[in-house]
C-alpha cells in the first residue's frame, strides 16, 4: 500500500506529569463513554479538516500537547487531510482492535476502525487526565483502500505529546 507518511512527534518533558494527577490510574471508562470520546474526537479533526481551522481540536488536545505545539502543528499535521470528509462514522459501530487499556504511565489508549467501505478509517487514540478529565495527547488516524490495490488517495496522519518524554514508537 501506498502510504503518505505525516507524521509530527515530540517528546514532552517528562517533569509535566509528575504530581498527584498521574500517581493514581484511573479507571477505564465505560464503553459507551469511550464511543463518546472516539466519535468527538475524530468528528472535531473532521471539522477541522473541511473549515481548515483546528482551533476546536487544538483546545481539547490535553495540556502538555498544547503547552508544546500550537494549533498550526495540527494543521500541518493533517494537510492530507484537508477536505476530506470523515464524518460518516457518526452513524457506524466501532470496531475495536483491542482491548481499551491504561498503561503505565496513566495513558488511556484506544484502537479500532470504522468499516466505512471501500475504505477503512483506523484510529488510535491516547487520552491523558487533563484539567480534570480525559482529554487527546495523541491522534493517529489512517484513511486506506480496503480493496487488493491500494489507492492514492490513502491518508496517514499522526500528531502526539508523549506524556512519558519518549517518542512513540510505530
Amino acid at each position: 500500500m501506498k502510504r503518505l507518511p505525516i507524521r509530527v512527534s515530540i517528546a514532552a518533558v517528562a517533569a509535566l506529569m509528575a504530581g498527584a494527577a498521574w500517581a493514581q490510574s484511573p479507571a477505564l471508562p465505560t464503553p459507551k463513554v469511550e464511543e463518546v470520546m472516539v466519535k468527538t474526537s475524530l468528528l472535531t479533526l473532521n471539522d477541522g479538516n473541511l473549515t481548515g481551522n483546528y482551533n476546536v481540536l487544538y483546545a481539547k488536545m490535553a495540556t502538555p500537547f498544547r503547552e508544546r505545539f500550537s494549533s498550526d502543528a495540527l494543521k500541518q499535521a493533517f494537510k492530507s487531510f484537508a477536505g476530506h470528509h470523515i464524518d460518516a462514522i457518526a452513524a457506524m459501530s466501532i470496531v475495536s482492535t483491542s482491548e481499551p487499556r491504561i498503561d503505565e504511565q496513566g495513558t488511556l489508549m484506544l484502537r479500532g476502525y470504522f468499516d466505512t467501505t471501500p475504505s477503512r478509517l483506523t484510529y488510535e487514540l491516547d487520552f491523558a487526565v487533563s484539567e480534570g478529565e480525559w482529554k487527546l495527547i495523541a491522534i493517529d488516524v489512517k484513511v486506506r483502500s480496503v480493496t487488493s490495490s491500494a489507492s492514492a488517495t490513502d491518508l496517514v496522519a499522526h500528531t502526539a505529546a508523549d506524556i512519558g518524554g519518549a517518542e512513540r514508537k510505530h
